[in-house]
């Protein structure tokens, strides 16, 4: 099993961590490699009272661009969508996949 491994980014909504871990576990063992969020908190991080609404507006697009930069080096990414459940950061994700020619799979049809 050793050679060229795919390369697959985890694209969801951060409320669905056993999700995403079940899916890294599962996605690694079949022979990918996997890359997911940075973490899963962002939301309570976002909406911190310590937070500034500049601050927070200036985070969220730093960590939206980064997972574009993630995307750019997968292969395809794989979308997290427990219920159907596909919000605009992620549909945003799907989209810049799609335009920048990336498989699109979905853990939910």
């Amino acid at each position: 099993m050793v050679g060229k491994y795919k390369i697959i980014t985890l694209c969801g909504s951060t409320r669905f961590k056993d999700a995403f871990m079940k899916a890294q576990k599962r996605l690694t063992l079949e022979g990918n490699i996997v890359i997911s969020v940075g973490m899963f908190d962002v939301s309570e991080l976002l909406e911190s009272e310590h937070v500034t609404k500049d601050a927070s507006k200036k985070l969220k697009e730093m960590l939206d661009d980064m997972h574009k930069r993630k995307i750019d080096m997968s292969d395809e990414i794989y979308v997290i969508n427990v219920g159907g459940y596909v919000g605009p950061s992620t549909r945003s994700e799907i989209e810049y996949a799609k335009a920048n020619g990336k498989v699109v799979q979905y853990l939910e049809s």
